[in-house]
This record gives structure tokens, C-alpha cells and sequence, in this order.
């Protein structure tokens, strides 16, 4: 018989039993509802163990790939450990490493962890200043081909952690860290499926990080990158991802401005970027689509992506939006 660890608790699965009816009669809370795998009220994490692939039927990619599954559903045969998602991971202790500007002000952060610090690329963390005051910036970097952590980080006039970040940190300065989270990021398995990537300012991070893990794993599939400024001066890491396109045949970037603002710029287009993008790929019906930086941008994107025949399962995004607690800002 398998075995169920909750936090503490170990339980002891039967074989007629589902994880959620064995949790239950062990006394723990669970949410959970229909019981059929239909609400996914009950959906839990496996942080390890091998997760029965019946329990994860319906689940988006991203979850999957995460261990997710729905625990009415689930009867493994082998042991699991297991959380609820509001489970938070703990701070970390991290240390500056890197302390560079990509643009006037977008600051390229490099942190390094003592210890492995498990992420996929395009997801968040939250970079804490004090206790109180955090906020959650997207990663750039790729586990085993960077050895740190990279934000890009844009200064938001009067913004407590970003001008924090700006001004006060250095190489060698500890602070903490909180995460990953978030569910735009690559996952392996369909290297051939085209894709589709666009963001305004630092949602430029993730789809950095998307694009060169998907690159690392073979993707051989069509990429389109488009990023979006306001003018040329919102640009950044222009000429790496120009080199990058000219070695990789199958990926397409396109940096696009609203105004070229009286600056001569070669190869670059004017306009707004996400009818640019979907001007450039008007049927993204087979298309994976990813979506990062300014909510209009994101909502109006995906709104338009489904109505041009994407689905719903493949539109990734993630919206900047203005610190407010702890949600991401640009």
C-alpha cells in the first residue's frame, strides 16, 4: 500500500481509496466539492513522488509539469508527499551577484542562492526589502546554462523595492527571496508547435527566459518574438536577440515602437505591438501563445489570440500591473 505525507502527517492509502478520501478519514482539511474531477477544488501538489497520469486529465500543461493533480482522482501506487497550493515556500537568502543597466532604467539583477533554488524560466519571485515591502519580478535566466537568477527590474517613479534596487543594492549585498510561482513558462514535449511571444517592456524577462529554454530543449518549431516600447529608448537586449535570430532559422523578432520619437532605428517597427504581431501571425489557431507586460496589452491579446482560434489551454499570461501588494509590476 502507498503512503500519503501531508506537512506532518503520514497516511496510509488503501487501495480503494483516492488521496482526498484517505486525507479525509485521516481527519485533514481538503477542500474539495463534486468529488468527480470536474471543479478541481481538490487539486493538490506532489512535491515528490510519481503522480498517476489518470489524476491529472485536464489539467493545463503547466500544472501538470508541477506536479499538480486532482486528488479525487488520484490513486498512486507508489508513495507521495503532497501540499496544498496555497502552500508558500519559504524565504531564501540570496546574494547579489550582478548589478547592470540593460537601458536607462531597466536594471538587470543577477542574484545567486546557496542552495538550488528550483524554477522554470518566465516564472516570478518575490524580492523582499524588508518584511513588509516585496514585490514579484519575472525570471530571465535558465536553470543549468546560468549560474544566477536574473530580474530585469524597471524604475517606477516613487516605487519603494524597484528604486531600492536602482539605487541602494550592490554586488555582495544579501537580501531576500520568495517563490517561483506563476504558470507562463515552456514545457517540453511538442517541439515542432509554432510560437508566439509578446510583451511590452520587462515582459520582455520571461519571454527571454521562454525562448532560450525552448531553444536549449530543440524546439524546432516557428518562434515570433515581438517587443513592444513606447520609443526606442524602452528597447533593450536589441542586438543579443538580433544575433540570436540570425543563428537560430526558426525564430523571428520584431522590435516594435509606437514612435520612433525623432531617432533613426534600422529594422524596427512602428506600431502597436500586439496588431503587429497578430498582422504577422493572423491565425494562431495551432499556435502556442505567450503574453507578458501591460494588462491592456495582455487582456486585449488574449481576448483577440481566442477569437482568432487559439485556445483557451494555450495562452499564457502574465500581466504588470502597478504595485499593489504583491503583484507583479513592469
Amino acid at each position: 500500500m502507498a503512503s500519503i505525507r501531508f506537512g506532518d502527517r503520514l497516511v496510509t492509502l488503501r487501495d480503494d481509496l483516492s488521496v482526498l478520501e484517505a486525507l479525509l478519514d485521516a481527519g485533514l482539511e481538503i477542500p474539495n466539492d463534486c468529488r468527480a474531477g470536474v471543479c478541481q477544488s481538490c487539486l493538490m501538489q506532489a512535491t515528490a513522488g510519481p503522480v498517476p497520469e489518470d489524476a491529472q486529465a485536464g489539467l493545463r500543461d503547466t500544472l501538470r509539469s508541477q506536479g499538480y493533480f486532482l486528488a479525487c482522482r488520484c490513486h498512486p501506487r507508489h508513495d507521495l508527499e503532497v501540499r496544498l497550493p496555497a502552500a508558500r515556500p519559504m524565504r531564501v537568502t540570496a546574494v547579489v551577484s550582478g548589478h547592470e543597466y540593460l537601458a536607462q532604467d531597466i536594471l538587470r539583477l543577477r542574484l545567486s542562492t546557496g542552495a538550488e533554488f528550483r524554477y522554470r524560466p518566465g516564472q516570478y519571485l518575490t524580492l523582499w526589502r524588508d518584511e513588509r515591502q516585496g514585490r514579484c519580478y519575472s525570471l530571465a535566466s535558465v536553470p543549468g546554462r546560468d549560474p544566477h537568477l536574473e530580474l530585469h527590474i524597471r524604475r517606477i517613479p516613487g516605487g519603494v523595492v524597484s528604486n531600492w534596487a536602482h539605487d541602494q543594492l550592490r554586488t555582495g549585498d544579501r537580501l531576500q527571496i520568495q517563490g517561483p510561482a506563476g504558470e507562463c513558462f515552456y514545457v517540453p514535449g511538442n517541439p515542432g508547435r509554432c510560437l508566439l511571444l509578446v510583451g511590452t517592456g520587462t515582459g520582455l524577462a520571461p519571454l527571454c527566459g521562454i525562448l532560450r529554454d525552448a531553444l536549449h530543449h530543440g524546439h524546432w518549431g516557428e518562434i515570433q518574438l515581438f517587443h513592444g516600447a513606447a520609443g526606442p529608448s524602452g528597447l533593450y537586449l536589441v542586438q543579443e536577440l538580433r544575433d540570436m535570430a540570425r543563428r537560430c532559422a526558426n525564430l523571428h523578432y520584431s522590435p516594435c515602437v509606437l514612435d520612433l520619437q525623432g531617432s533613426p532605428c534600422d529594422d524596427v517597427e512602428v506600431g502597436a505591438v500586439g496588431e503587429l504581431a497578430l498582422s504577422t501571425v493572423p491565425e494562431p489557431r495551432d499556435w502556442k501563445v505567450y503574453l507578458c507586460g501591460a494588462p491592456r496589452l495582455v487582456n486585449n491579446l488574449r481576448k483577440q489570440a481566442f477569437l482568432a482560434g487559439t485556445g483557451m489551454d494555450d495562452i499564457y499570461a502574465d500581466a504588470f500591473v502597478p504595485s499593489q501588494g504583491l503583484k507583479k509590476t513592469a
